[in-house]
C-alpha cells in the first residue's frame, strides 16, 4: 500500500526536513517525501534529499520579479508530483498557491502566533523579538498556510519557557526541539484526515473508528 506523499519546500539548512526523514525512517510518520524544492541552488536541504535519492529541484526566488510569478513556477513544479501535503520547512518566501492546494500547504513558525509573526519574522529575528519583549513563554505554531505570512488557521501549538539567561540561540534550540515533535504530529493528523478547517479555526477530529 502506497504511503501519502509529501513535497517539502526549503530555504536553508534543512534541519526540519532531516527531522521528517528521521521520523519516517523510525516508522512514527507514515509518509514518503516524494519531492524537495529549494528556493536557491546549493542549499544543504537539497543535499540531504539527494543523499537519500529523493527527487529535488530548484525554483530560484531571485529569478522572478514578484511573488506571483515565483508562485506560478513553484506550483508548476509541485502539481505534477500530486502531493498529499506541501510542507514548508524553513521556507521564507510567500507562496501564493493555486486553489487545488488550498488547505494542503502547512507551515511551522518558531513562536506562538499570532505574536511575533508576519513578514520578516523568521530565524533569529523571532527569538530576539521574544526576548526583547520580556515574554515568559514562547514556543512553536503549526498552521495551514494562506496567502499572507503566518496568518493561516492554527493546527497545533507547543509552549517553551523563556529562561532568565536565554540568548536567541539558546531559546531557538529549545523551540526547535518542540518543533521536532509538533510538526510530524500535525502532518500525521492531516494525512489521517483528522483536521477540519472551520472558518479561522482547525478542529482536530477523533481517530477513525475511535
Amino acid at each position: 500500500m502506497s504511503r501519502p506523499r509529501l513535497a517539502v519546500l526549503v530555504s536553508g539548512g534543512g534541519r526540519t526536513l532531516e527531522n521528517l526523514f528521521a521520523r519516517i525512517e523510525a516508522g512514527t510518520l507514515r509518509a514518503e517525501i516524494s519531492l524537495v524544492v529549494g528556493s536557491r541552488p546549493g542549499l544543504p536541504g537539497l543535499e540531504r534529499a539527494r543523499r537519500r535519492g529523493v527527487p529535488s529541484l530548484v525554483v530560484e526566488r531571485a529569478a522572478f520579479a514578484d511573488d506571483r510569478s515565483f508562485s506560478e513556477a513553484l506550483a508548476a513544479a509541485l502539481l505534477p508530483a500530486d502531493p498529499d501535503l506541501v510542507v514548508l520547512a524553513g521556507f521564507v518566501h510567500l507562496f501564493l498557491f493555486p486553489e487545488p492546494l488550498r488547505w494542503k500547504v502547512m507551515n511551522i513558525h518558531p513562536a506562538l502566533l499570532p505574536a511575533f509573526g508576519g513578514k520578516g519574522f523568521y530565524g533569529e529575528r523571532v527569538h530576539r523579538a521574544v526576548l526583547e519583549s520580556g515574554a515568559k513563554v514562547s514556543g512553536c505554531t503549526v498552521h495551514y498556510a494562506t496567502h499572507a505570512y503566518d496568518a493561516g488557521p492554527i493546527v497545533l501549538q507547543r509552549t517553551v519557557g523563556v529562561l532568565d539567561g536565554d540568548t536567541p540561540a539558546s531559546l531557538a534550540a529549545r523551540v526547535f526541539e518542540a518543533e521536532c515533535e509538533a510538526y510530524p504530529e500535525a502532518i500525521s493528523l492531516h494525512l489521517e484526515g483528522r483536521l477540519r478547517v472551520e472558518g479561522d479555526r482547525v478542529r482536530i477530529l477523533p481517530p477513525r473508528g475511535g
